[in-house]
Parts: structure tokens; sequence; C-alpha cells
């Protein structure tokens, strides 16, 4: 114990022991409390890791966060280090572990973090779609209704998408994501991942939908998908182009400036505005 305590978030291995960190194992045997969103798999995961856990294991997941997070708080401000795990990737990212960090923080201790494996970016990485700019939805609704709601406002997206869906709605979610987003988006089906049994399905949604209706796929999945493609803008037709210039030529734009923006605005060549102009 010293006199601040001291939260630290440990990156737990997807599936594969082996991926746990150093500072992973180091923190699991130093801490005094560790909150577990399953305790039985944590017990397991110390033993494959030849780990001691002599702190005190709690319970931590989505049906006692509310209650337990003021218990940890107070254990915190006592000056004591708690670890909290979830059963795999970084706490608070679609698991246990925001409500925690919060009131952490609230009461002034310090929060820290043992990286390790995440699921999000293992997928995106072996999904073989543009990584460079993505977001991260996290599970879609669970009702048919409010997850195409949803769906139909991702459609136009135009960075890779990463969500996690649960195996027994990843048929319906699929089918879904090919009405909204079109049967040709590219998308991978990552399954298992680091396990035996690892899995990862590259296909168009639509064609994909129908592989998860047949195969009705298991374990922990997360799902990518492509961004929406760009769509130049329509041509206007030469009379609203010579508007549009004019318009900005009256904004106190030069010629050549108003040109040039307009060709940029619509996808043109400059000189193709240019000749309309002056026709």
């Amino acid at each position: 114990m010293s006199d601040t305590g001291r939260l630290v978030l440990l990156g737990a291995p997807l599936g594969n022991p082996a991926d746990a960190s150093a500072r992973f194992r180091e923190v699991l045997g130093a801490a005094d409390v560790v909150a577990a969103e399953d305790t039985r798999r944590l017990t397991r995961l110390a033993r494959d890791l030849d780990v001691t856990v002599p702190g005190r294991i709690v319970s931590y997941f989505e049906g006692n966060e509310e209650r337990r997070t003021p218990e940890l708080v107070d254990v915190l401000a006592a000056g004591y280090l708690v670890a909290l795990v979830t059963d795999g990737g970084m706490p608070s990212v679609s698991d246990p572990g925001y409500r925690l960090v919060r009131a952490a923080l609230d009461a002034g201790v310090p929060v820290t973090a043992a990286p390790g494996p995440s699921a999000v970016t293992t997928a995106l990485a072996l999904s073989g779609l543009p990584s460079d700019r993505f977001c991260f939805e996290g599970f879609l609704p669970r009702t048919p209704a409010a997850r195409r709601s949803r769906l139909r406002a991702l459609a136009t997206e135009p960075r890779t998408l990463v969500l996690f869906e649960a195996p027994h709605r990843i048929a319906g979610a699929l089918a879904d994501l090919a009405a909204a987003f079109g049967a040709d988006r590219p998308a991978a089906l990552c399954r298992e991942l680091t396990k035996t049994y690892e899995e990862v399905v590259r296909r168009p949604l639509g064609e994909l939908a129908r592989w998860a209706a047949e195969e009705e796929p298991r374990g922990e999945i997360t799902l990518v998908v492509g961004g929406a493609p760009e769509v130049a803008p329509e041509r206007p037709d030469d009379d609203a182009l010579r508007a549009a210039v004019a318009a900005r030529e009256a904004g106190g734009l030069t010629r050549r400036d108003a040109i040039t923006e307009v060709a940029a605005e619509f996808g043109l060549r400059r000189r193709e505005v240019y000749t309309v102009v002056h026709a």
C-alpha cells in the first residue's frame, strides 16, 4: 500500500496466453486487488502464465459494475493498487471499465495501462481492408429495427468500419449490412482471433451474409467493413458553371481564382471550366 492508490488497466490476451505481456504478468502478481470480468477465466489464465496472484480477486462485470465501482474507488483512495482485467483485450473498449476509469479520475486517482492485444486492431490488420483511417462502432443495437436505423446512418461513412457482434445475431446483422451498404461492399468476418480455430472470411457483404446463414459461425466475432466509396459530384450544366464562377467573382474573387475554386468543387479540370466561362 502507498499514500496514493493506482488503477492499472490490463490488456488481456484474446485467446492465446502467450500474448500476455511481461507487464501484464508483473502487475497481476503485484496488485492488491484484481477486478476481473470473469474470475474463473482469470484464475485459469494466471495458472497458464504460471503467475501467482497474491491480491484479492473480485468480479467486475456489466451486472455489478455500478455497485462495485464505489467500493473499488474506496480501495484506490486508501492507497492500494487495483488491476482491472476483462476476458480479452483492453478494459472499457466495449467491455466493463469505463465507469471505473471515470470514477477513479474524478477521485484524483492515477490511472495507467499495461497495453496488450486488441481485437479491433488485430481484425483490422488481418482484414486486408484500408487501415489508415477507421472507426469503431462496438456492438450494433440488439433489435433489428434499431440496428437497421443505425446502419442507414453509417452507410455513407468513408472510413473502414470495425464492429463486434454476437454469434446468434451475426447472420441477421450481415443481412442488414448488405441491405444498407450494398451487397458488393467488401468485408471480413474475423472469428476466434489468436485461438486454435481462428478464422478470417473475406467476402463481399452479400456473400458473407449467405455464408453466415449457412455456417452459423460461433465464438468471438469481429466484423470489418470497407468504407463507402467516394462519389464524384455530378457535373453541372454549362450555365450553372458560369453562374457559379460569376457568384464567386461577385464575392470578391478574381476570375482566375473563381474558376479554380469551381473546378475543384466539381472535380473538373480548370481548363474545362475556363473554356465554358469564355465560350
